[in-house]
């Protein structure tokens, strides 16, 4: 393995083959599968799954990767296309295929924008697959009232069913990361978040109420106190339940209520 990894884009390849042949076993592909990979890094996921499904679609950010993978993996079912995924319009491909599945190795440094992208179009994935910093991770998966719980742990629960995997050590990256990283799996759950309307009112619920995390609700939220909502506005942001912020968002949204 080659180390084309930059510190600027926050890569760290995974380089253990034992390792890289369990998360394919995890994943499962199927030969009728379409996966969208987000950042294929030096093609070892890859090429170990290309050859095992119907199509794979890279989006990877650095010119230089993308050369050495057009060199690397030249089979007719894989496509890659050198863009920012944060920039890409993801319809395109829902457009295209029925079904896909998501696979990533999500940098650092960007993987909360990542996920807030993907859990927007989660009803139209089969599942997500993502290695992400053990914190991340440790955040996703929390429960309310926890040190971890957060506005992402809302929204991507909110729509997501979410299994922490396995725990990944940083000696089987190159270059190796400071930290810990987790492999996780998304599938789609059905709840009242189901279209952009009641995602974008639950994003600007938790960015409230998490921006001041250490406020109870009736301080954040003081302008829709007095019209007795459904849930304890005596609690912290922290201490609401993924289900009682779809609550909060249900009745926001029935009482035509603008924050």
């Amino acid at each position: 393995m080659q180390n084309l990894a930059k510190k600027k884009w926050g890569q760290h390849f995974l380089s253990d083959k034992n390792l890289l042949m369990k998360l394919v076993e995890i994943i499962n592909p199927k030969k009728n599968d379409v996966f969208l990979e987000i950042g294929c890094g030096e093609g070892a996921l890859t090429e170990l799954l290309v050859n095992k499904v119907k199509k794979i679609i890279g989006i990877e950010i650095d010119s230089e990767l993308v050369n050495f993978l057009k060199k690397k993996i030249t089979n007719q079912n894989f496509d890659l296309i050198n863009d920012d995924f944060l920039k890409v319009d993801l319809n395109k491909f829902f457009n295209t295929h029925k079904s896909i599945r998501i696979i990533g190795n999500l940098p650092y440094n960007i993987s909360s924008k990542i996920l807030f992208k993907i859990i927007g179009k989660i009803n139209l994935i089969d599942d997500c697959y993502f290695m992400l910093q053990k914190e991340v991770a440790d955040r996703i998966i929390s429960n309310s009232g926890s040190k971890n719980y957060s506005r992402l742990t809302v929204n991507v629960q909110s729509m997501c069913n979410v299994k922490k995997i396995i725990r990944i050590p940083p000696q089987v990256f190159v270059p190796k990361p400071k930290v810990d990283s987790s492999f996780i799996r998304l599938s789609n759950k059905k709840t009242y978040i189901d279209n952009n309307k009641k995602i974008e009112v639950l994003r600007k619920i938790t960015k409230i109420t998490f921006g001041k995390r250490r406020k109870i609700l009736k301080n954040t939220l003081s302008s829709i106190n007095k019209l007795k909502p459904p849930v304890d506005f005596s609690l912290r942001a922290e201490q609401l339940s993924v289900e009682e912020y779809i609550l909060l968002t249900k009745w926001i949204i029935e009482k035509k209520i603008i924050l």
